[in-house]
């Protein structure tokens, strides 16, 4: 069995059904991952548990409580008192495409890693996988320690997995992003990158770019999404691009690259070769836009042969 920790924040999610109507959820881009992943593997071949702080009000344990039915594990995350989860509301248009309204500046989670009683120690896992997101919501001080740890880890043996996720609100200027990210990528063993991210950080021309500059940065493992182009593979010394599965409508594009993430890293950490992983992570995010919601029921996500 492979273990496979997820680091982020889960937030409660509002999702407008119509002009005056919202559903209540939980996400975040890790969290996406987690479940999907916890989905798409059986726990003898993969077991998920998940990493972030959470207050102690009625939307922490809704968290919690979600997290638990999906299978990931919730051990690795503590209850600060009073505190509380961030909120955001998503907004689709017709063409599928979202907007985030964020209100989280007060999230538990932003004081993670800021003592080592989060547990900054990775040894008991085989996997740790996180996002630029992630680094967004720390104090520079806690990145440090969460780089210091994942070095360690990687000495050691663990892999880690990164999806550069770009959400610029988050971060004082590119400038500061591409630095953060530019220093994970040297940490990665499993690059999950979306090329318009790394488009806009880096200046890359195209996606074949992205896969260069990881090589050089020791990334050994790779795949670049680049939405309707489909995909760009690293494996080793040779890149292949995979064409994008066609999708009739797209009906919400909301944790696409999340749920591609899950899929990837389900079949290569159950032993599945880079192309037909690709391909399975490009089918799970076709079926996911094709439905509202970050988290699609179980029953639609496609079975891998």
């Amino acid at each position: 069995m492979i273990r496979v920790l997820a680091i982020g924040e889960c937030m409660i999610e509002l999702t407008h059904r119509d002009a005056d109507t919202l559903a209540v959820g939980c996400a975040g881009d890790t969290f996406n991952t987690a479940a999907y992943l916890a989905r798409l593997t059986t726990p003898d071949q993969v077991q998920v548990d998940y990493l972030t702080l959470l207050g102690d009000d009625h939307y922490s344990e809704r968290i919690l409580t979600a997290m638990r039915s999906e299978g990931i594990g919730t051990e690795r995350i503590r209850q600060l008192p009073g505190e509380q989860p961030g909120l955001y509301l998503v907004r689709t248009d017709e063409h599928g495409e979202r907007s985030f309204t964020y209100y989280r500046s007060l999230s538990a989670a932003r004081k993670l890693f800021e003592t080592d009683v989060d547990g900054v120690d990775f040894a008991d896992y085989d996997v740790v996988h996180l996002s630029a997101i992630t680094l967004q919501i720390l104090s520079p001080s806690a990145r440090e320690r969460l780089r210091e740890a994942l070095a360690k880890f990687r000495t050691s043996g663990g892999r880690v997995s990164f999806d550069s996720n770009y959400r610029p609100a988050g971060w004082p200027d590119a400038a500061e992003a591409a630095e953060q990210v530019r220093e994970l990528w040297r940490l990665t063993s499993i690059a999950l990158p979306t090329f318009s991210d790394e488009q806009a950080l880096f200046a890359d021309p195209d996606a074949a770019a992205t896969v260069d500059r990881l090589r050089g940065l020791g990334v050994e493992d790779a795949v670049v999404k680049d939405g309707a182009n489909g995909c760009v593979l690293l494996d080793g010394d040779w890149t292949l691009r995979l064409p994008a599965e066609h999708v009739p409508k797209v009906v919400d594009s909301t944790a696409a690259g999340d749920a591609f993430n899950a899929a990837y890293l389900a079949a290569r950490l159950t032993g599945t070769a880079p192309p037909d992983s690709a391909q399975h992570a490009q089918k799970i995010a076709a079926t996911v836009i094709r439905h509202p919601g970050a988290i699609v029921a179980d029953e639609v996500l496609p079975k891998r042969a």
